[in-house]
């Protein structure tokens, strides 16, 4: 009699392999991915891609200092990757989604880690995935120091897979940004965005699908698909230096807000004092034609354009009045296109952000 756990010795053996798992890939994205995270090396990193944990050493100009963090995915705009075969730029939003939102609070973004989930491992498209957060990670001062590639047969459809990260930034605690300086005549700037970033892309794609064979050729002087996958901003190195240049305490930057899920009528607010509102000025800052494409496709007003999508607004800086023309300036000087898009005033009995 066979025990109940002792297979027949008739059947054949099965591998992990034959099972739908290649470690033999695994191992060859990790010497891949290897090359791409060095370049993002940074102070503070004491060890990286390869160890069971990453470590990280916060340097030691900081006197005071608190650690902030963030995570995030991409969302729906995987869906357009797979079909579209775009996967260089996803990783470009990954990173984005996290250190835009570590930044509005003041701090410098450390490190990244990220996960990416997929049924069965394609070397090439991972790499090229994983070659765009290290290019985001790159771009934002920010190291690569960990992640995780897992393949799980039968989880994901063939060709898909998903993405998380998870990124760690710092800030001195007498330099934290929260918004409690903001104040009745601040100033609103807006900074643009590239795009639709990673937000509001459900709706991106019923656009795409009523449009059909009718989508424009091209939209911004871009290829249509190029404009739709522009990958998110990344404002970091700009944003800091604005901050070094006008700091809070000196009443320059008070506030920062990320425009992400939410758009301009939910973020703001949550970088604003109770009591008080952002009076948006419409027409302040241009509506691009890949904006305008969405609006008229989708057919909505311009509230839920402002609820969906950044709205060609991808990071908001409240300033003081006296310093506003000055850091607008340094903005721009820097390569941010900057627009005074409103004003603080006391809120009444209305909404937070009233665009008129």
């Amino acid at each position: 009699m066979t025990s109940a756990h002792t297979p027949p010795t008739s059947l054949a053996p099965i591998s992990y392999k034959d099972a739908g798992v290649d470690i033999e890939a695994g191992d060859s994205l990790v010497e891949r991915i290897k090359p791409l995270a060095k370049k993002t090396m940074r102070e503070g990193v004491l060890a990286g891609i390869g160890g069971f944990g990453a470590l990280f050493e916060v340097p030691k100009r900081y006197q005071e200092p608190v650690l902030v963090s963030g995570t995030d995915g991409v969302g729906t705009k995987l869906k357009l990757a797979f079909e579209w075969n775009v996967h260089d730029t996803v990783g470009i939003d990954l990173v984005g989604m996290s250190v835009n939102d570590v930044l509005v609070q003041g701090a410098e973004p450390l490190f990244f880690l990220d996960y990416f989930a997929c049924g069965k491992l394609d070397v090439d498209t991972a790499a090229a995935v994983v070659g765009g957060i290290a290019r985001g990670c790159e771009l934002s001062g920010c190291a690569l120091i960990g992640g995780e590639t897992a393949e799980m047969p039968g989880m994901y459809p063939a060709g898909e897979y998903d993405l998380a990260g998870f990124c760690v930034g710092a800030v001195e605690k007498s330099k934290i940004l929260t918004g409690s300086t903001v104040q009745a005549g601040d100033v609103v700037l807006g900074l643009a965005s590239a795009g639709v970033h990673s937000n509001g892309f459900s709706l991106v794609r019923r656009c795409i699908e009523r449009a059909g064979n009718s989508a424009p050729a091209m939209l911004d002087g871009q290829p249509f698909r190029t404009a739709i996958m522009a990958p998110t901003r990344l404002y970091v190195k700009n944003i800091l230096a604005a901050l070094a240049a006008h700091p809070t305490d000196a009443g320059g930057i008070k506030a920062l807000a990320h425009i992400t899920g939410g758009g301009l009528l939910e973020n703001i607010p949550r970088v604003l004092p109770a009591g008080l509102a952002a009076h948006l000025t419409k027409g302040s800052w241009p509506q691009t034609e890949l904006f305008a494409w969405l609006q008229a496709t989708a057919g909505i007003n311009d509230i839920e354009m402002n609820r969906t999508f950044n709205n060609g607004i991808g990071m908001v800086v409240v300033v003081s009045a006296a310093q506003a023309d000055a850091v607008a300036n340094t903005l721009r000087t820097a390569g941010e296109a900057v627009y005074t898009i409103g004003t603080i005033a006391p809120q009444g009995s209305g909404a937070q952000v009233v665009v008129g």
